[in-house]
């Protein structure tokens, strides 16, 4: 299917939506708004802002997202891996420069799908997500340690995770063993449900469960109500964000981070929705309906929108056949926060946080990172520099680091692909070889020598190639350089080739290129290589004969 600029709901109604495939969406959706309303104020709470802002999110974000996205299944809403680059953007620039940041990557995201750059998200690297999400796990682990065992903290807790363990280490006297105790049986009903009642919402019933507790027994513990003041039972009207040239350049960088991790985490979640369905998501009209999501979150006060694979995966296995599934979730927030917001207050910070440890050690994906131990060492040194400049330097750095270095191994993987075969008899290669073999067109003339590319021939191989083609003699008479099994040739190559027919021309040598494809005859074109300098011919044996050989071919 090609990435068309068309929203998924309409290809649905284009179809004809029955009213089975409307209670089969709204049971999913339902399904999937009791695992995201503990998630979005756990979320928000984590990022430095107030939980409700995270329902927001959650409410009008994640409509959006179904509504004008890409995919038929991808739940939006706040999700785990931007809560580090939020509260890092609170702590600078306060909720309203988070929300202008928001918009501004909102609109950078549409103009991204705009001009179709969706599908080259696919090209990052499996050991750089892998390494990423495994590094967001510790940093979203760390950041709970304090209402985990609800420490007394002094202070603001530093940000850089040494100095914060640090800093927690420090205050380990202060814990509470009721907010320990509530954590601990947030995790283990969580857990048990997950293998007794795999079908049940073991994350909301783990958070009532604990909420009950924690009133009828008079627990001394922080809560949504201690800390925030609760949830308020209405929605806010929109407003356009704080607008200055001051807080706008301020915010850029944070707005670039939160548009790349955006598309990053999107894609990969309309993706695993693609593998259990065997559809076919839009991956420009994808980040198209991400931003105008993260547009429309900032003007209800929301945080950063994304696809969120957890709640995505739950809304496919709960049968969801349409986007209508995640609006029909997100009117069931909305329900939800309008009727029974007051009990929200009642939640133990412990718990959330609980639920947060839990999502931590699921977005280490170990049976991943064991798999790339054991393939490959080039990729395993790109997951473990993604990881550790995630938790010690900075997401973006840890994307751009493992990309970088994902593509210098690519790079080199592919330049000691390429194969070049010196048909005189001396077989020559990125290791190069002096064994002798006879050869047809040396048996018949000596004076004439072929070379037989195959492969990608581009910059990375293009050094090894030149050394190759160097050898090139003023005995020689006539040249052949057959191309037929180069699919792609760059302007690097190109000029390895000029300068080959340069030499081959002050030496009288007869340059003859045979097999080119006309989009490498254009790319030599382009870079000089053209008649009378050098003759085309559409194969080897018709080079073969311009020199007055018999036709001879090699496999």
């Amino acid at each position: 299917m090609t990435d068309t600029l068309v929203p998924k709901t309409l290809s649905v109604l284009k179809e004809g939506y029955s009213l089975d495939r409307l209670r089969s969406d709204a049971l999913s959706g339902l399904t999937v708004a009791i695992v995201a309303l503990p998630l979005s104020m756990a979320i928000a709470i984590a990022s430095g802002v107030t939980p409700d802002r995270g329902l927001y999110t959650a409410i009008f974000g994640g409509f959006v997202v179904s509504l004008l996205g890409g995919s038929r299944h991808q739940i939006g809403g706040p999700a785990g891996a931007f809560i580090v680059l939020v509260a890092a953007c609170v702590a600078k620039n306060g909720v309203e420069g988070l929300i202008l940041a928001t918009a501004m990557s909102g609109v950078m995201m549409m103009i991204a799908g705009w001009f179709r750059l969706g599908r080259y998200i696919k090209f990052i690297p499996y050991p750089v997500t892998v390494g990423f999400t495994a590094g967001i796990g510790v940093i979203i682990f760390a950041s709970q340690i304090h209402d985990l065992f609800g420490l007394k903290i002094n202070g603001n807790e530093p940000g850089p995770l040494l100095d914060k363990l640090v800093f927690l280490a420090e205050n380990a006297s202060t814990f509470s063993p009721a907010a320990t105790s509530l954590a601990a049986i947030t995790i283990i009903i969580i857990l048990a449900l997950k293998i007794l009642r795999p079908s049940w919402p073991g994350l909301l019933i783990a958070v009532a469960l604990s909420s009950l507790a924690a009133y009828f027994l008079h627990l001394p513990v922080e809560t949504i109500g201690t800390k925030f003041g609760g949830i308020p039972s209405s929605v806010p009207m929109p407003h356009l964000p704080q607008m200055n040239s001051d807080l706008f350049f301020a915010v850029l960088p944070d707005a670039v981070s939160f548009t790349l991790l955006g598309a990053i985490e999107s894609l990969l979640s309309a993706v695993v929705a693609d593998g259990m369905t065997g559809r076919r998501h839009r991956s420009s009209m994808e980040l198209i309906g991400q931003g105008a999501a993260n547009i429309v979150s900032a003007l209800f006060g929301g945080i950063c929108v994304t696809g969120t694979i957890a709640r995505t995966a739950t809304n496919v296995r709960s049968g969801a056949t349409s986007p209508f599934s995640g609006m029909l979730h997100s009117l069931f927030l909305l329900i939800f926060l309008l009727i029974a917001a007051p009990l929200a207050s009642y939640i133990p910070l412990s718990a959330l946080a609980g639920v947060l440890a839990f999502v931590a050690y699921n977005m280490v994906e170990k049976h991943s990172i064991s798999a790339l131990f054991r393939s490959s060492r080039a990729d395993t040194v790109v997951l473990l520099a993604t990881f550790l400049f995630v938790i010690f330097r900075d997401l973006t750095e840890g994307i751009i680091v493992g990309f970088t270095l994902g593509a210098f191994i690519f790079i080199d993987r592919m330049g000691k692909n390429i194969q070049i075969a010196e048909k005189t008899g001396v077989l020559a290669g990125l290791e190069t070889t002096t064994e002798e073999t006879e050869s047809p067109i040396r048996a018949t003339d000596p004076d004439t020598v072929v070379y037989h590319i195959s492969g990608v021939f581009f910059f990375g191989a293009a050094s090894h190639v030149g050394a190759v083609l160097d050898r090139i003699s003023d005995q020689r008479k006539n040249f052949i350089l057959d191309c037929s099994a180069v699919p792609f040739l760059d302007s690097t190559a190109a000029n390895v080739i000029e300068g080959s027919v340069r030499r081959a021309k002050r030496g009288g040598v007869r340059f003859i290129i045979a097999g080119a494809s006309d989009e490498i005859r254009q790319m030599l074109k382009a870079n000089h290589v053209s008649e009378p300098d050098v003759e085309f011919h559409p194969t080897l044996e018709a080079a073969s004969k311009a020199v007055g050989l018999k036709p001879v071919s090699y496999s």
